[in-house]
C-alpha cells in the first residue's frame, strides 16, 4: 500500500509535469516535518514516523474525486482515514494485518484537522499534514515560521498548539489554497470522469466479484462483505491500474 502511494493522485488528476506531489511525497514530507516537531520536543521520532507514514494509505485513486465516487456508491459510505485503518489492519500481509499499536492506529484515525488524536505525536503528525497539505510550493522561510511556532507554543505542555495569530494565517491561507488550487478549474476538470470511472468499476465487481484480485476473493471467503471487498479493492487500486482495469472491461 505505501509503495503504490507514488501512483496515487494528490491533488491534479494526470499532471503533465515532473514536480507535481503525488501520495507518496506528501507522505514523506509528512513525515520529515513531524519527526522535526518532534524531536525539538523530545518526545518519540519513531512512533510520529509510523503514523505519518501510514495516515493516507487508505487514499484512493484520484485523490479525492475517488473518495467522493466510493462515499457516493458504497453503503457504509467511505472516508480515507478509516481506510487507511483498514488497510492496516485487515489487508496488509496478505490479509493477517500490521502488528500496530494503539497510538499508531489512534494516530492515523485522527489524522485529519478535525480529528483528535490522543497522543502528542498523533497531534504533531495532525498539524504536519495540515501544514504540508496547505503551503504546497512555498517558500523555506515560511514553513519554518509554522514549524517554529507550533514548538514554541508545545514545549512542556500536554498538548500541541499554534499560537492564536499563525493558526489564524493558517487558517486564511487554508481558505485562499482552496479558492484559488484545489477548486481552480484546472484542478477540478477531470474529476468527473474519475468519478464516473471508480463509480462503474464499482458496479462492476460488485456483479463481478470473482473478477477481482486472488487476495480480494480470499477476504470474502473468510466472511468480508463483498461490498467492503470491492471497496477495499477499488481504493487500493493506484490512478494508472485503475484506468487500465475500466478501458478493459
Amino acid at each position: 500500500a505505501f509503495r503504490r502511494l507514488k501512483d496515487k493522485t494528490q491533488v491534479f488528476l494526470a499532471p503533465h509535469g515532473d514536480h507535481y506531489r503525488n501520495r507518496l511525497t506528501h507522505t514523506l514530507e509528512v513525515s520529515q516535518i513531524a519527526r522535526t516537531i518532534a524531536k525539538a520536543l523530545r518526545l518519540n521520532e519513531d512512533l510520529v514516523e509510523a503514523i505519518a507514514l501510514g495516515h493516507d494509505l487508505g487514499h484512493t485513486p484520484f485523490g479525492h474525486a475517488g473518495e467522493h465516487a466510493l462515499n457516493e456508491i458504497h453503503p457504509g459510505g467511505f472516508a480515507h482515514y478509516r481506510q487507511s485503518i483498514q488497510v492496516v489492519q485487515v489487508l496488509e500481509k496478505n490479509g493477517e494485518g500490521l502488528n500496530l499499536t494503539w497510538e499508531v492506529r489512534d494516530g492515523i484515525l485522527n489524522h485529519r484537522l478535525s480529528g483528535k488524536p490522543a497522543t502528542l505525536e498523533g497531534q504533531i503528525v495532525r498539524f504536519s499534514d495540515t501544514l504540508r497539505i496547505l503551503l504546497g510550493y512555498t517558500t523555506r522561510e515560511r514553513l519554518n515560521t509554522f514549524v517554529h511556532d507550533i514548538i514554541e507554543n508545545s514545549l512542556g505542555r500536554d498538548h500541541i498548539e499554534m499560537s492564536g495569530e499563525i493558526f489564524e494565517a493558517l487558517m486564511n491561507l487554508r481558505s485562499l489554497m482552496f479558492q484559488n488550487v484545489y477548486m481552480h478549474p484546472e484542478a477540478k476538470k477531470e474529476e468527473q470522469k474519475a468519478i464516473r470511472m471508480l463509480t462503474k468499476l464499482y458496479e462492476y465487481y460488485i456483479d463481478n466479484p470473482e473478477q477481482m484480485s486472488r487476495e480480494y476473493q480470499e477476504l470474502i471467503k473468510r466472511g468480508e462483505p463483498v461490498s467492503q471487498a470491492v471497496c477495499d479493492y477499488l481504493s487500493g487500486m493506484t490512478d494508472q491500474y485503475s484506468m487500465e482495469k475500466f478501458r478493459q472491461i
